[in-house]
């Protein structure tokens, strides 16, 4: 392998020692090392001296999609003449392997520090207790309260009294490497449609050393449900992407899964799989060689109950345009044994799958080269005024080495040092840093002088958060809403048939009277607020109602006069009923909106009339309320980039 070159030196003096926390003693100073490394699966082959490879390039989707699929992760080199700080980290699995891997001196430890705590976080489901994750970490106990008040202060993460929960802005980090990647947007509508007319669920995965990683998911809604989560990293010896993705590993690459695999016979470090039931041997090792020769040969993988049992899928790869033609992405149908053999997958499914991944192709071929978005702004300044206003409980070089990774995206998928300075308006000398600190941790690839994300960057806090909901993303801002106007809030949808609004999450205030309704609730939409906010955005309106009976004395039942308040609604952003569904209650409602402005939900809240006058309700609630729907936006539109919200 090439001599890994050395890292651009920055103009000007050495690093500020701020960008540096003394480890605790005792403790690790490279967990998140460790547990990248576990999740990962990679070997436990002790890495050498800095500046040795540590990852292939197998799977890399070609430049002229920008994409970095299956980009291996290679360990950064040091300054010429720097000594570099030993520290004990699993190498591969938690199988038990270690080995001495040597931390570049111009690393960021408190970088090191923040990413075993997203790691951890990340593998325990996205929430943890304080003392669990000092525990897990590591770390000393003031050193994760300062990580996670740092993280809570950059919204990646939450408290709820002494537990830590990962947050959906977390998902701009993965968000950066998938539209850099550029395939989910490009693949995805081919797969959901291969997904919708075969009735069966339909996955793309991208290499991850010897592991996949998926960043797309088609399912099916059925009792048995059969997917994986966005991120999810699972072996490749298990899967059908797997082989096809071998076809092109170096020697050293087989080399290195010999190696993770008897380091972990079982999978343990697998936390997407079920572990296997007995130790893997020889034979089964070969049974994948088997399987790699075959899917040379053929074109296809099958999977045949390696994961569990009943799972069973199909692969076909997709070739990136251009000379060589590498694997950029593989598509899967995934079935069940009760709809699908193995075999039935082949003679059935894989004409219409290999249809599909023609069309993948196409568009590959055909999809121009990105107009690059606006990168990150005033980053560098809202640290520093951060850091100014939280002081010591503020880590600074966290902050600003996570900001690094939100300036790759669409239309940057590759940067130089110099760029990333430029998109985050950090020092030159604090991106490089970052950058060395990324690369050692596999979370960047470096490639002459541009740097590109890795799939290991979908491993901070993507798989869980992934399976995130409307109700499950509102549910904090409404406590924390309710807690500043001290009434009851809810979040609503419309039903089906448009003429019911359905509680989806609340958060009911503290009071002796207060409006007592439960999630599940439905009501009729014409005579409630959060029914007009939905109402006036629906293309049908109100004229799909039968009839508007009056349920109170106040009840609108014209429809003529209804799409008159509508309009009015549209107009002004919230509506405002007045004893129109029950005597004595008043509430006012504004509208939660989607990635293309379509209102989706209804926020709202709602007391008895004598608490507050209607113009007291559109003066003081309605900027809440308003401030509120924003941040429930920001939150929806950042975790549906590239994954399903439900809405219920």
């Amino acid at each position: 392998m090439p001599a890994k070159r050395t890292p651009e030196t920055p103009e000007g003096s050495a690093p500020p020692a701020a960008e540096k926390e003394p480890p605790p003693v005792g403790r690790t100073t490279a967990s998140a090392a460790r547990r990248d490394d576990r999740a990962a699966g990679a070997a436990g082959s002790g890495a050498g001296t800095a500046g040795t490879a540590a990852g292939s390039a197998a799977g890399t989707a070609a430049r002229a999609v920008g994409s970095t699929a299956g980009t291996a992760a290679r360990t950064v080199g040091s300054t010429a003449g720097t000594t570099a700080r030993t520290v004990r980290s699993t190498a591969g699995t938690t199988a038990g392997a270690t080995a001495e891997r040597e931390v570049p001196a111009e690393a960021v430890t408190p970088l090191i520090r923040g990413i075993a705590v997203l790691r951890e976080l990340t593998e325990a489901g996205g929430t943890l207790s304080l003392s669990g994750l000092e525990r897990a970490s590591g770390l000393a106990r003031s050193t994760v309260d300062r990580i996670t008040a740092t993280l809570a202060r950059m919204g990646y993460v939450r408290f709820d009294g002494r537990d830590v929960h990962l947050s959906p802005r977390l998902m701009e980090l993965g968000n950066a490497y998938m539209s850099a990647l550029r395939l989910p947007a490009l693949l995805s509508p081919h797969a959901d449609a291969l997904a919708d007319e075969l009735d069966e669920s339909v996955s793309l995965a991208v290499a991850d050393r010897d592991g996949i990683r998926f960043i797309h998911q088609a399912t099916r809604r059925r009792a048995m449900s059969l997917s994986f989560r966005i991120g999810d990293l699972l072996p490749a010896e298990r899967t059908a992407p797997g082989p096809l993705f071998a076809t092109q590993w170096t020697a050293a690459d087989w080399q290195r899964w010999r190696e993770r695999r008897a380091a972990d016979p079982r999978d343990l470090s697998f936390t997407a799989v079920p572990p296997r039931t007995f130790e893997g041997d020889a034979e089964d090792d070969e049974t994948f060689v088997h399987r790699t020769r075959e899917a040379s040969t053929h074109g296809w993988s099958l999977d045949d109950q390696l994961i569990e049992p009943g799972l069973v899928a199909i692969s076909v790869p997709v070739r990136s345009p251009g000379p060589g033609g590498r694997i950029a992405s593989v598509a899967s149908v995934v079935s069940h044994t009760s709809r699908h053999t193995a075999g039935n997958l082949r003679t059935t499914l894989l004409p219409r799958l290999r249809s599909a991944v023609r069309a993948m192709e196409r568009e590959l071929r055909a999809a121009p080269p990105p107009e690059p978005g606006p990168p990150p702004s005033d980053l560098a300044l809202w640290t520093g005024a951060s850091k100014q206003q939280l002081g010591r409980e503020f880590i600074e070089s966290l902050a600003r080495g996570l900001t690094v990774l939100t300036a790759f995206g669409e239309g940057r998928p590759e940067l130089t040092l110099t760029e990333v300075s430029q998109a985050t308006g950090l020092a030159r000398a604090t991106a490089r840093r970052a950058l060395i600190t990324y690369e050692h941790l596999g979370l960047v690839a470096a490639a002459g002088r541009t740097f590109t994300l890795t799939p290991r960057v979908l491993s901070l806090g993507f798989p869980p958060l992934s399976r995130t909901s409307l109700p499950e993303i509102a549910q904090p801002h409404l406590a924390d809403l309710t807690s500043r106007i001290h009434e009851s809030t809810s979040l609503a949808v419309l039903s089906d048939s448009g003429e019911e609004i359905q509680y989806t999450a609340r958060v009911a205030t503290g009071r002796v009277m207060s409006v007592n309704i439960t999630v599940g609730t439905r009501l009729p939409a014409y005579a409630t607020a959060l029914g007009r906010v939905l109402l006036a955005d629906a293309s049908e309106g109100i004229r799909g109602a039968k009839e508007l009976p009056a349920l109170t004395a106040h009840t609108i039942t014209d429809k003529h006069t209804l799409e008159g308040v509508l309009t009015s609604v549209r107009a002004q952003g919230y509506a405002l009923v007045d004893e129109e569904l029950e005597e004595g209650l008043r509430s006012i409602a504004v509208p939660i909106r989607d990635r293309s402005g379509r209102v989706v939900a209804a926020l709202n809240t709602a007391m008895h009339a004598s608490r507050r006058t209607p113009r007291e309700c559109v003066t003081d609630l309605v900027p809440e309320l308003t401030a509120t729907a924003t941040r429930i936006q920001t939150d929806l539109h950042t975790a549906a980039r590239f994954t399903h919200v439900p809405l219920t």
